[in-house]
């Protein structure tokens, strides 16, 4: 007693549309040049909040300290805004005018 089923029998198909993921912007964190703050609390922000190895904080830290401005790193929006307000209360705590900024990436396609 096998029924035969009929395209038409009532039976309705939906088709959705797939839906990209797209991924989420990434910002670059930039750390500024100033006069005052030492090369030492720079390597050790770096280190401690960017997670750098000492080798590379220092290449960065000189970079900064050479070209006036160096991504420390890049994040998403919200671990950015948290990583950049981390380290201005720890400059702040010890009297240091550090400044980051931040700015997002280019797209892929270019936005």
């Amino acid at each position: 007693m096998s029924e035969k089923w009929d395209e038409d029998d009532g039976v309705i198909v939906e088709t959705r549309k797939q839906e990209r993921v797209r991924r989420p912007r990434m910002y670059r964190v930039l750390m500024h040049n100033d006069d005052y703050t030492t090369r030492e609390f720079v390597v050790e922000v770096l280190m401690s909040v960017f997670h750098h190895s000492e080798s590379e904080a220092v290449r960065v830290m000189l970079h900064v300290h050479y070209n006036g401005l160096g991504v420390a790193g890049v994040f998403t929006r919200e671990i950015a805004e948290t990583k950049v307000r981390t380290v201005e209360e720890m400059a702040l705590e010890r009297q240091y005018p550090l400044r980051l900024t931040m700015e997002p990436e280019e797209d892929d396609d270019g936005e």
